[in-house]
C-alpha cells in the first residue's frame, strides 16, 4: 500500500518562548531539529515519493531533514524544492530541470501555511490570557469558528487546506506515490480531519506533538485504511 506520512515540524524558536507563531517565518530550535532528526530515524523503514511543505521554512527545514538524514527514505534520491511560476516573488525558480530519475520533488504551497493568527502574532500566550481573558484566548486558540483578531479561524484553513490535499496529495496517493507532508498543527489538524472524520466540535482539542509522524496507508482508490503514530 502507498504511504501518507504527516509531520508536524519540530519545534521552532517562538514554540520555545511560548508566542503566538502563525505565518511568522520562525526557524526549528536546537531541540526542534534533534525531534526531526528522531523523526527520520522512526521513518527510515519507509520510502518517499514526493513531498509536500507550506511556505515556512521550520516545515522546510522539517522536510529536508527528514530526506536527507538517512537516504533510504528518499532512496538515494536527491530532494529539490519546485516552485511555482504564479508566485509574486517568481524570480524563475521553476526553470530548473534536473534528472528526475534522481531528484524527489518537494512542493511548496501556502495552502499548508499554520493558520494565521492575525494580532496576537508574535505575543506571548501567557500574557495574551492575562490580558485579555482565558476563557476568550482559549476560544480564539481552540473553536473551530471562531476567528482570533485579524487572524483565521480553523475552519477558514481548513477552507484552503482541505482542497489541496484533495486535488494535489490524494492524486498522487492514487497513482502509488507514497507521500510525506510536513506542515502545521493546525493545517494538518485540517487534513486528519478529514481522514479520520472528525467532527467540528472534537478537531480543535486534537493536540499534535511537535516532530512526530504519523502514517496513514492507503489502498487504490485513495482511502485511507490504518494509521499508526510513530511517537
Amino acid at each position: 500500500m502507498t504511504k501518507l506520512i504527516l509531520i508536524r515540524h519540530g519545534q521552532s524558536t517562538w514554540n520555545a518562548a511560548n508566542k503566538f507563531t502563525g505565518w511568522v517565518d520562525v526557524p526549528l530550535s536546537k531541540l526542534g531539529r534533534s525531534q526531526v532528526i528522531k523523526a527520520a530515524q522512526k521513518l527510515n523503514p519507509y520510502r518517499v515519493d514526493v513531498c509536500f511543505t507550506s511556505l515556512l521554512i521550520r516545515a522546510i527545514e522539517t522536510a529536508v531533514i527528514c530526506l536527507t538524514e538517512y537516504e533510504e527514505i528518499c532512496g538515494g534520491k536527491i530532494p529539490v524544492l519546485k516552485h511555482q511560476a504564479d508566485d509574486p516573488y517568481w524570480h524563475g525558480w521553476d526553470k530548473y530541470e534536473g534528472d528526475k530519475s534522481q531528484e524527489l520533488p518537494i512542493f511548496t504551497s501556502m495552502a499548508l501555511d499554520e493558520r494565521y493568527y492575525g494580532d496576537l502574532q508574535g505575543l506571548d500566550k501567557a500574557q495574551t490570557a492575562e490580558k485579555f481573558g482565558q476563557e476568550i484566548v482559549h476560544e480564539w486558540r481552540r473553536s473551530f469558528s471562531v476567528r482570533p483578531p485579524g487572524g483565521e479561524s480553523l475552519e477558514d484553513t481548513l477552507k484552503r487546506t482541505l482542497p489541496f490535499f484533495r486535488h494535489r496529495i490524494i492524486a498522487h496517493l492514487k497513482q502509488g506515490d507514497s507521500v510525506l507532508v510536513a506542515a502545521h498543527g493546525n493545517s494538518l489538524r485540517s487534513i486528519i480531519m478529514e481522514l479520520d472524520n472528525l467532527s467540528e466540535e472534537v478537531v480543535p482539542s486534537l493536540e499534535l506533538a511537535t516532530g512526530v509522524p504519523i502514517v496513514y496507508d492507503f489502498d487504490e482508490s485513495g482511502k485511507a485504511t490504518n494509521k499508526i503514530i510513530l511517537a
